[in-house]
C-alpha cells in the first residue's frame, strides 16, 4: 500500500494502478543510477593506471574487476534480506553509506601504495553498490504499469550511462594525466625508489574518490529525508507478455522459475562481456597495431563507448514500447557479436571504432534481461532480484578469463570470449526467456527440477 504526498495523497494504491504518478521518486532514484554508473566506469581508468604503477600482468590488473564484482556474489543475497526487512528506502541509504566508506578507504590505500589495500577498498565500495542495485532496480520496475517496466528501467539506466560516459573523461584528467614511467624504467629502480614512485602515482586517485565519498554521503542524507512511497511486491504473479505467460503459478522458491535462472546466466555473461570490453579498451587503443594512442587520450575515447550506451538507452526506451523486449535484445546481441568478430579480423583503427560502437548496442541489454528475468515472480520478486544481481559476479570472472587468454594469445584474439557471451544472450532473447512461460502453459505444475 502506498501513501503519496501528491494529488493522490491520502489514497491507498498498489504498484502500477492507473492514475498514479511516481515522477518524484523516479527522479530521486535516477541520481543513484548516475552515481553507480560513474563509479563503475572509473574502474576502466583505474585498471591501466594501476597496471602501469604496480607493473601488473593483464590477469593481475583484472583483479580490480574481480574484487569489485565479486561483491555482487557475496552481498546480493544478504542485501535482498536487508531490503525485505528494512524496506527499499532504508536499504538504499545503507548502500550509499557503505559505498561512501569504500571511497574513503582509497585515501589510506594510496598513502600506503598497496595494491591489496586498493582491492579491499573496491570490495567495500562495490558492496554498497550491490545493495543499491538490489533495492533500486526492482523499485523502478514496480513504480508504474507492469507492461512498461522494461521501458521505464531502460530510461533510468540511461542516466546510469550518463555517469559511465562522464567518468572516463574526468578520470583521464584527474588520474591518467599524471605521467607514468615506462615499465622497463620502473623495473630498473631499486626497492626504495619503486615504493616512492608507486606512492606518488597512487596518490592521484585520492582526491577523486574523496569527492565521490562526499557526494554519496550527501545523496544518502537527501534520500533519508525524502518521502518515498513504501512499495510492496504484489502477492500474485504480475501480468506477463505473450500467450500463456499469465499461466505461471506461484512456487516455493524463485529458483524454480526457469526464465529467472536462464536470465541470471544471461546477466552473468552480459556483465562479464561488457566489463571485459571496457576494461581492456584503453590498453587496446594504446597498442601500436590498433591506434597507438596515449592512455590519457584513449580514456577520452572510452567516453564514446559509454556515451553510445547512454544514447542507445534513450532510443531503446522508445523502441521497447513498440518492439518485444526479447527480439530487440537478440538483435542487439547479434550485432555486437558481428562487431567483435570484425575487430578481431581487421585490427587497426577500424577495430577501435568497431569496439567503441558496441556501447550503442549494449545499451538496452542489462535492464531488458533483468526485467525479463524477474517478470511474473510475484512475491518472489525480491528474491529473484537478489539472484539476478548475484549473477553480476560475471563481471569478476569473465574479465579474468579474458585476461588469461590476453596474456597468452594477445589482446585482440582474446575478444573471442565476449563473442561467446553475446551469442548466448541472443538465444535468451529469442527463446530462453520464454521457456518458463511455455512450460507453465502446457503443464502448470511443472517446476525447474
Amino acid at each position: 500500500m502506498v501513501q503519496l504526498d501528491t494529488a493522490t495523497a491520502g489514497a491507498t494504491a498498489r504498484p502500477g494502478m492507473p492514475g498514479q504518478r511516481y515522477t518524484v521518486p523516479l527522479a530521486v532514484l535516477t541520481s543513484l543510477f548516475f552515481m553507480w554508473g560513474f563509479i563503475t566506469a572509473l574502474n576502466d581508468i583505474l585498471i591501466p593506471h594501476l597496471r602501469a604503477v604496480f607493473t601488473l600482468s593483464y590477469v593481475q590488473a583484472m583483479l580490480v574487476q574481480f574484487c569489485f564484482f565479486a561483491a555482487y556474489l557475496v552481498v546480493s543475497v544478504p542485501a535482498g534480506h536487508v531490503v525485505r526487512r528494512l524496506g527499499y528506502q532504508r536499504g538504499i541509504v545503507i548502500g550509499l553509506v557503505t559505498a561512501g566508506l569504500g571511497c574513503l578507504l582509497f585515501h589510506p590505500a594510496a598513502g600506503q601504495a598497496s595494491y591489496p589495500f586498493f582491492l579491499g577498498a573496491l570490495f567495500i565500495l562495490a558492496s554498497g553498490i550491490t545493495l543499491l542495485q538490489v533495492a533500486a532496480n526492482p523499485y523502478v520496475t514496480v513504480l508504474g504499469a507492469p507492461e512498461t517496466a522494461s521501458a521505464r528501467l531502460n530510461l533510468t539506466q540511461a542516466f546510469n550511462s550518463l555517469g559511465t560516459t562522464l567518468a572516463p573523461f574526468f578520470g583521464s584528467v584527474l588520474i591518467l594525466a599524471v605521467a607514468v614511467r615506462p615499465a622497463a624504467e620502473v623495473q630498473r629502480m631499486d626497492a626504495a625508489q619503486r615504493a616512492a614512485y608507486a606512492a606518488e602515482q597512487a596518490s592521484s586517485v585520492q582526491l577523486p574518490y574523496l569527492g565521490l565519498a562526499a557526494v554519496l554521503f550527501a545523496i544518502a542524507v537527501v534520500i533519508a529525508l525524502s518521502k518515498l512511497p513504501a512499495i510492496e511486491a504484489p502477492a500474485e504473479p504480475a501480468a506477463s507478455r505473450g500467450a500463456g505467460a499469465g499461466a505461471r503459478l506461484q512456487r516455493d522458491s524463485a529458483w524454480q522459475y526457469r526464465h529467472l535462472v536462464l536470465g541470471a546466466l544471461g546477466i552473468f555473461l552480459y556483465v562479464g562481456a561488457e566489463v571485459s570490453i571496457g576494461s581492456f579498451l584503453v590498453n587496446f587503443m594504446a597498442q601500436p597495431e590498433v591506434a597507438g594512442l596515449s592512455e590519457e587520450v584513449a580514456a577520452r575515447y572510452l567516453s564514446l563507448y559509454w556515451g553510445g550506451a547512454m544514447v542507445g538507452r534513450f532510443i531503446g526506451a522508445a523502441l521497447l514500447k513498440k518492439v518485444r523486449p526479447g527480439r530487440l535484445l537478440a538483435f542487439n546481441a547479434l550485432v555486437v557479436s558481428l562487431l567483435l568478430v570484425a575487430a578481431m579480423l581487421v585490427a587497426g583503427r577500424t577495430a577501435m571504432w568497431a569496439l567503441l560502437a558496441i556501447g550503442l548496442f549494449n545499451s538496452i541489454m542489462f535492464p531488458t534481461i533483468f526485467s525479463l528475468a524477474i517478470e511474473g515472480l510475484g512475491r518472489h520478486t525480491g528474491e529473484g532480484s537478489g539472484i539476478v544481481c548475484m549473477a553480476i559476479v560475471g563481471g569478476a570472472i569473465v574479465p579474468v578469463v579474458m585476461g588469461f587468454f590476453a596474456d597468452r594469445l594477445g589482446l585482440l584474439p582474446a575478444f573471442f570470449v565476449p563473442v561467446l557471451c553475446y551469442l548466448y544472450i541472443a538465444w535468451y532473447g529469442v527463446k530462453g526467456h520464454a521457456a518458463d512461460a511455455a512450460a507453465a502453459a502446457s503443464a502448470p505444475a511443472r517446476r525447474w527440477d
